[in-house]
């Protein structure tokens, strides 16, 4: 995998940097496998608008991925490395023993026609999915489940990965890619190895049209606004704006907004880094 620096033909193409696909080993989804997605353009079922600058961007089809791994101690063999347009990382079209078909987050190295299984007690190796119990100190995963049996939840985008740190009774110590230490029941299943597409966070996209394409919209910036519209607004000429704050008046850079009572607080070990 790498990226792709194009020549300057044009002004959008001056500072584009795409991914190679390299590892894309086929461009035709499995059928059985796709979904209709539909667009909501920020607004929720009232219509309203509730999330702003979104909406247009490519139509797109969603991938059923086993975010679960709940095929236990059936071999499966990887059949294809795919792009999926709802995420950042890689998908892998994995096949069974038994002949069922199955999308998965692809990790980093896997290639097409690699055998990987999911189990209580399995190899530790890349593809494998097992619970974290099982799973020996020190070893790098993704695609963790916070509740077991609800499917994972953490370390899934583009090249993440959590490490496995300490065992302690029904809970697990895990790093996250935040750089956050925190306890997890040891019950809930993971992957081994790294999430493929390492080189995402290179990429450009070296005009506004693409983010258009994306379904993003213009951000308008809130030095921009009128005082009615946002705190920051208004004054004479290039006014800063005073206080860096959101639309709703709450303070931004560096405010903490996580509830002191939160149930969850007494899992975290060590907060992520600044």
């Amino acid at each position: 995998m790498g990226v792709r620096k194009l020549k300057p033909t044009t002004p959008g193409q001056r500072f584009r940097i795409v991914n190679d696909f390299s590892a894309i080993t086929t461009d035709k989804p499995e059928k059985s496998l796709l979904a209709p997605k539909k667009s909501t353009g920020g607004r929720n079922n009232k219509g309203r608008m509730t999330s702003r600058y979104r909406g247009g961007g490519h139509k797109r089809r969603y991938r059923i991925i086993d975010f679960k791994r709940d095929k236990f101690n059936i071999p499966a063999t990887v059949k294809t490395i795919e792009y999926d347009p709802n995420r950042s990382a890689f998908i892998a079209l994995v096949v069974y023993a038994d002949g069922e078909k199955r999308y998965i987050i692809a990790p980093s190295e896997i290639k097409p026609g690699d055998k990987i299984i999911s189990g209580e007690k399995v190899p530790a190796e890349v593809g494998n999915a097992m619970p974290m119990k099982n799973i020996p100190l020190g070893t790098i995963i993704h695609n963790i489940e916070m509740q077991p049996g609800k499917g994972a939840a953490l370390a899934r985008s583009a090249g993440t990965f959590a490490q496995l740190m300490a065992k302690e009774g029904k809970y697990v110590v895990i790093k996250l890619p935040s750089g956050e230490t925190r306890l997890v029941l040891g019950a809930g299943m993971a992957t081994i190895g790294v999430v493929s597409n390492s080189d995402h966070q290179l990429e450009q996209s070296g005009k506004a049209g693409r983010s258009r394409w994306l379904g993003r919209r213009p951000r308008t910036r809130g030095v921009a606004m009128n005082p009615v519209d946002h705190p920051m607004g208004g004054g004479e000429g290039r006014a800063s704006g005073g206080h860096p704050r959101s639309r709703k008046g709450l303070p931004a850079k560096g405010y903490k907004t996580r509830d002191k009572k939160k149930h969850s607080n007494k899992y975290i070990l060590e907060r992520r880094k600044k």
